[in-house]
């Protein structure tokens, strides 16, 4: 339980969107959590923002609406916003705030952590290393998830990154050691988030799956914080639950418009975009708490989804959240345009530390050859099909229409799969392998000739 101060301070001189104002406060830190009684009885909380001598900011989680501010009555708790962590949080559905959504008691757990977390002391951090596999064979295949690895999902309106990301939530596995999944929605839209409860309803069942929805009605602060707690839940799962945890987080782009706008409501000096001087550090806060600790058997993986208005990829958000990730998974308006789910570009995605958790004695010994290789005919297959469509195919050399049929029998054999529809890894390899020998074997270069007679031959 927290420990309330004695005193209650009634001085608050103004509300200012989901801000309070108080003044003639002594010994009150930042980051501080506060108790908020109004005239009611009723209870809202918000924590310290800022502190100017006798003055504090407070952000209300709850929001202002029907304060009075000559009515209200704010206490201190004298430390940073604590909740309970521990396994409780699996199987349970929450709003943005941590209070139960599905009916349940509040979740207790053994002990509490701050929301804020503690860095991983860099002395301390072990490089990432084996993967988590997703059953998505575009994202295993091309884009391994390393545990550990911060891998951002970059997308635009009207792409289906919601339902990628809940697939990826509800179908990956840590091959066989004890895994667990932390989804935090952000902004989401009532509808959306009846599908994410739904979609995920099978693994909360299994007590795999803590799951924090905020929607786009929820007070903008609950935004802020939906992401920390979730990261805090994760934390304790994995380095003292010994548990390989993912937390997929989205969108990031409704989290830092929310960090917008509490921004501009305590009157600070915009940067690009009218976004806060600092999105830059505040993202990074959120980003690096993922990672692998020496000594201790789990890892904490994120997976953020931003949405990139317009399809602008310089805008903040992505461009900063590029500078702080290893890599990204990038979606293609023109590849949904072919029907084809998951829209991923493959030339577009990079995993920076696939080669750390794919290859010999970590997935399959031809993992990393098939993937180069399907990369370098892909490019070569787009060069072509820019060719084609200056020359008409019919002036192409034979090689190259090859190439042309490679190109479709990627997305529709490779990429293309169900939305409920989990592969493994050897299914992904295996489709790989049929889709590389529509070329000739003189274009599989970048393949060992043993690995290719092998092939060739069949089982």
């Amino acid at each position: 339980m927290t420990d309330w101060g004695e005193i209650e301070y009634t001085a608050v001189r103004e509300l200012r969107g989901p801000l309070a104002v108080v003044t003639g406060v002594h010994g009150v830190g930042w980051d501080e959590f506060v108790r908020i009684t109004l005239d009611s009885g009723e209870q809202r909380h918000g924590l310290v923002l800022e502190v100017d001598r006798e003055l504090a900011v407070v952000q209300v989680l709850e929001d202002t609406a029907g304060m009075d501010p000559s009515r209200l009555r704010m206490a201190f708790a004298g430390g940073p916003l604590r909740i309970p962590v521990g396994p409780d949080w699996l199987g349970r559905v929450c709003n943005g705030r941590g209070e139960p959504a599905d009916g349940g008691p509040p979740v207790f757990g053994p002990t509490t952590a701050a929301v804020g977390g503690t860095p991983i002391n860099p002395v301390r951090r072990e490089p990432p290393a084996e993967p988590v596999l997703t059953g998505v064979t575009a994202v295993d295949g091309l884009t391994t998830l390393v545990r550990g690895q911060k891998l951002p999902i970059f997308s635009v309106a009207g792409l289906p990154h919601l339902q990628l990301a809940v697939q990826i939530a509800a179908q990956s596995t840590a091959a066989g050691e004890p895994f667990c999944v932390v989804f935090a929605g952000m902004g989401l839209t009532h509808a959306d988030a009846s599908f994410v409860r739904d979609a995920l309803e099978e693994r909360a069942a299994a007590h795999e799956l803590a799951l924090l929805l905020n929607t786009a009605d929820d007070p903008v602060i609950e935004r802020i914080l939906t992401p920390r707690l979730a990261l805090t839940i994760a934390e304790n799962l994995a380095f003292e639950g010994a548990r390989h945890v993912l937390v997929v987080m989205t969108d990031m782009t409704s989290y830092a418009e929310a960090l917008r706008e509490v921004s501009a409501a305590r009157g600070e000096t915009p940067a690009r975009r009218a976004y806060p001087g600092y999105l830059y550090s505040d993202l990074a806060s959120l980003y690096e708490r993922c990672g692998r600790i020496r000594g201790r058997p789990g890892s904490v993986t994120v997976l953020p989804v931003l949405t990139m208005p317009a399809g602008d990829i310089t805008h903040p958000v992505p461009d900063l959240t590029g500078y702080i990730t290893e890599g990204q998974i990038v979606l293609s308006r023109e590849t949904h345009a072919q029907s084809v789910y998951p829209p991923v570009d493959a030339l577009a995605s990079l995993s920076r530390l696939m080669r750390k958790g794919a290859g010999p004695h970590r997935t399959r010994d031809d993992h990393l050859d098939v993937a180069a290789q399907l990369l370098a005919a892909l490019a070569r297959a787009r060069q072509v099909r820019e060719l084609a469509d200056l020359v008409g195919q019919t002036a192409l050399s034979p090689t190259d229409r090859r190439y042309l049929n490679f190109d479709q029998a990627f997305l529709h054999r490779f990429v293309a799969q169900r939305p409920d529809e989990a592969h493994s890894l050897d299914q992904t390899l295996d489709q790989a392998w049929q889709v590389l020998l529509t070329l000739p074997r003189g274009q599989l270069s970048m393949l060992p000739a043993a690995l290719l007679d092998a092939h060739e031959a069949g089982p």
